[in-house]
């Protein structure tokens, strides 16, 4: 994975640094908040390891604007603190960060959280394929594989992906197909009920 850091204590950063580049991802390291902002403008990375507390631009401010950007690619953003709390925390996920770790840094939480990243952006990018390419019918909505099969959506999501899917059923087809079938039954009660005859018999 191609990992931003955003660190402006060198002693931190060079513990990132090593921690990462020897788990084989590929490294962009910055020392403030706005030197990781023009870093994200020129190049991409699938994630973010972001200090909070930094001169010029803090983390806040700059997860804020990494998801202001209008990009089709999710970036993960970690954020690094010392700080602790509910209300810290808070303000962490409401600023758009994706996980929080706290200093001092411990390398193998650290790559642990990176590979629940590396989970998470890979099952975005199945998601993101699959929608790209299905071949999908544009009456019952099945979907076609390589072996020109014709699968229920819910089988082929589940099988490419282990999502399961949890069935409703929307105000439009509610009001078209539930409402009658509930307005027939109701007369066939009605009329079980009177002894009536029913319609077409003798």
């Amino acid at each position: 994975m191609k990992i931003l850091v955003a660190e402006d204590d060198p002693l931190s950063r060079r513990v990132l640094q090593l921690t990462l580049q020897n788990a084989g991802h590929e490294l962009l390291l910055t020392e403030t908040g706005a030197q990781a902002w023009e870093m994200c403008l020129t190049k991409s990375c699938q994630i973010i390891v972001s200090d909070w507390m930094m001169p010029e631009m803090d983390g806040l401010e700059f997860c804020r604007k990494v998801r202001a950007r209008r990009r089709r690619e999710y970036t993960y953003f970690i954020l690094l603190t010392a700080r602790v709390g509910r209300e810290n925390y808070q303000a962490a996920m409401n600023a758009g960060v994706d996980d929080f770790l706290t200093k001092p840094l411990n390398a193998d939480e650290l790559l642990n959280r990176v590979r629940v990243a590396e989970r998470l952006l890979g099952f975005m990018n199945q998601v993101r394929e699959l929608k790209r390419l299905l071949p999908i019918c544009s009456y019952c909505k099945k979907i076609r594989d390589d072996k020109d099969y014709w699968h229920q959506i819910e089988t082929y999501i589940h099988d490419h992906t282990g999502s399961d899917f949890s069935h409703s059923i929307c105000p439009k087809c509610y009001s078209e197909h539930i409402v009658p079938q509930l307005e027939a039954l109701q007369a066939e009660n009605e009329r079980l009920s009177s002894g009536a005859t029913p319609p077409g018999a003798k």
